[in-house]
């Protein structure tokens, strides 16, 4: 299925029959991103424009037409085009198990994946032949054959790479944990630091040093990371504000817009 944004900039496609793929296509978009996590893991290609890519451990990079990034699940990034300027691109998220699967199936798997950028031709040509496969109205057993070929081959691009940063420790992860199993949760800076054995200020820091968002930032990235699944399947906008623990409508429409470049209503379609 196409779905486009109400200024037409963005189109997303999404199918019942592959339920662990979604891809965004975006033309001339000035829409900004702030610093994001994804539970998906993320391929996405630079049509059109210049993007800067910043990522904890790495960057800025600059990010040409032609260039493909390929960014692990949970890592914290952000691409937005250089100031007052507009850019073109395609993402394709999938879902981490799924992937983990599909890399499994004869090979083995990486255990902290750096970010990857790719700035092979062929790579980029064949990663858009792949996404209008997925646009188009070919029958799912060819686009999940396409989509299976191309994360086989796609793991081994040459590229430059972005380490992964240090594992949380021990006492943060109780924090995180609590974040990622409760994210509609009332949670304040104290009840954390309570969670981790640690002070507030220790706790900013090593969430900082570990996720490169505060706190608050990471949790309001849980929101909409979960807002997402929340969307798509058909709920009200009211009722995933109130069910997340945003102020209103409004509040979770103008947080969502910050994330995802586009507002909850175009996310749906």
């Amino acid at each position: 299925m196409r779905r486009g944004d109400a200024e037409g900039a963005a189109q997303f496609w999404r199918d019942p029959a592959m339920p662990y793929a979604e891809s965004r296509r975006a033309c001339r978009s000035r829409a900004c991103y702030r610093p994001h996590t994804h539970p998906t893991f993320s391929i996405g290609a630079v049509d059109e424009g210049t993007s800067v890519f910043c990522g904890l451990g790495g960057g800025p990079v600059l990010l040409h037409p032609g260039t493909v990034i390929f960014v692990p699940a949970g890592r914290v990034h952000a691409c937005n085009p250089l100031p007052g300027a507009a850019w073109s691109y395609q993402m394709l998220h999938l879902d981490a198990a799924w992937l983990r699967a599909v890399r499994g199936e004869g090979g083995r798997l990486a255990a902290a994946e750096p970010v990857r950028i790719v700035r092979d031709p062929a790579v980029y040509a064949r990663f858009g032949e792949l996404n209008a496969l997925l646009f188009s109205r070919a029958a799912p057993a060819d686009k999940a054959a396409a989509l299976i070929a191309f994360v086989k081959d796609g793991s081994a691009a040459p590229a430059q790479p972005i380490d992964a940063p240090a594992a949380p420790s021990r006492q943060l992860e109780a924090a995180l944990a609590f974040l990622r199993q409760a994210p509609d949760a009332e949670a304040s800076l104290e009840d954390l630091a309570r969670l981790a054995g640690m002070s507030r200020y220790a706790l900013i820091r090593a969430f900082r040093a570990a996720t490169g968002l505060t706190p608050h930032a990471w949790r309001l990235n849980q929101r909409v990371n979960a807002a997402r699944e929340h969307i798509r399947a058909g709920e009200r906008l009211a009722d995933v504000a109130h069910r997340l623990g945003f102020a209103d409508q409004a509040h979770l429409q103008r947080v969502f817009k910050a994330h995802a470049g586009v507002t909850p209503g175009g996310y749906r379609g």
